[in-house]
């Protein structure tokens, strides 16, 4: 990607960081400097969307009828950048960066005018409905039992894995309406109300002591036929739409925030930023973020253009999440013996607990241990070499 910014790309970025340095709080990034994951806890993700909202700026990506800023990819680049050297949190994927372009490239005329300004808003939180307890990688075994009644559908079974649905509203839920034939072909993709009787979710606590993912459970749940998205029994359509945007969507710009952060790590320590081994390791790491960001450009372009990312989103995903793991282990390398102290309330944001050593080390294993899990969900990447065989060199 060139990084050589046109006196307009510059012009935005002044505009950008002016923007952040006068509407993110000191709350709002002191949460985005302590979060642990992917997803940012709604009471801090919402507000922030809120203020992105009322800028125009809550959608990058989106086309500029659906709300949309209108930005080129190196807008978007520079954004994306910006928000993660200042600090800021991120906003949940689920609805703008997920099932948001789903109904944009699917919904009815109906479905686009309620829900996408709802999802611009922050006024739905979304949760997605995929894995299954016997259903994974292999996401076309699915189970989920939606039964024809009229003008609804009667759900009854589990999904599992299931992030924030503990916050959500909403859920986009994959479900089986046809047992014969191939599995992909008895699939349906529906958008359903998370307050509905008949829905329990259940906590499943992670690794890193943190309640971010559930198992919910569907005991003869009445959906009506009205939030299906695409027709009966072609959800895996809408599905793999979805994942290229899960596999492809996002930007390097955290990865990069990441490495300058441990990069300042290594250098208080002193030891290790002249350590040979380490040195030569972050250096590999900023390298493969090149690589990285080369491959964000394909994707981007595809998608601005209407087109389909194809392979390129399965390679991007398999690049950045295997990044991510390395870069986390750097991190808990220059962290030290502080970074093994288990502090789950110091690292919440407006604690006032003080942490045991230096503040910057309390999220560096809590992060490695939840990002373990980057190259399962959204397809592992396993799965994603097969697929990159298969359309690229067609084995």
């Amino acid at each position: 990607m060139n990084l050589d910014l046109t006196t307009e790309d510059s012009e935005f970025r002044s505009q950008v960081r002016a923007f952040l340095r006068d509407n993110l709080t000191e709350e709002l990034a002191d949460a985005g400097r302590l979060v642990t994951s992917v997803f940012i806890e709604p009471q801090f993700s919402l507000p922030w969307q809120k203020i992105l909202h009322a800028r125009g700026w809550a959608a990058p990506a989106w086309p500029v009828e659906y709300g949309g800023p209108g930005w080129t990819e190196m807008q978007r680049y520079i954004f994306a950048s910006e928000c993660a050297r200042a600090g800021a949190p991120s906003l949940s994927p689920m609805g703008l960066a997920m099932v948001g372009p789903c109904i944009i490239g699917h919904g009815t005329p109906e479905q686009k005018a309620y829900y996408l300004p709802r999802i611009l808003a922050g006024e739905d939180y979304w949760c997605q409905g995929y894995s299954e307890p016997g259903s994974g990688s292999d996401l076309a075994s699915l189970s989920l039992r939606a039964t024809s009644d009229g003008d609804d559908y009667i759900l009854n079974g589990t999904k599992i894995w299931t992030t924030h649905a503990h916050h959500a509203n909403m859920m986009f839920c994959l479900v089986r309406t046809r047992f014969d034939g191939k599995p992909q072909e008895g699939i349906t993709f529906l958008l359903l109300d998370m307050t509905l009787p008949g829905i329990k979710v259940d906590p499943i606590i992670t690794l890193a002591g943190e309640h971010e993912v559930n198992q919910v459970f569907f005991d003869d749940v009445r959906v009506p036929k009205s939030g299906r998205l695409g027709a009966e029994n072609d959800g895996w359509t809408v599905a793999k739409y979805l994942l290229e945007f899960e596999r492809g969507g996002g930007s390097s710009a955290g990865l990069e925030a990441s490495v300058g952060r441990i990069r300042a790590l290594a250098a208080r320590d002193g030891l290790l930023a002249s350590d040979p081994g380490f040195t030569s390791r972050l250096a590999a790491a900023e390298i493969g973020l090149e690589a990285i960001k080369i491959t964000e450009q394909r994707v981007s372009s595809a998608l601005s253009n209407g087109g389909n990312p194809g392979p390129a989103a399965s390679m991007l995903k398999v690049q950045r999440t295997e990044m991510m793991q390395r870069i986390d282990t750097l991190g808990v390398e220059a962290g030290g013996t502080y970074a093994c102290v288990e502090q789950l309330d110091a690292r919440q944001p407006g604690s006032n607990i003080e942490p045991v050593g230096p503040s910057d080390r309390v999220t560096l294993v809590p992060r490695y241990l939840n990002n373990r899990a980057a190259s399962i969900y959204g397809g592992s990447n396993e799965v994603q070499r097969n697929i990159m065989a298969k359309m690229v060199l067609g084995l």
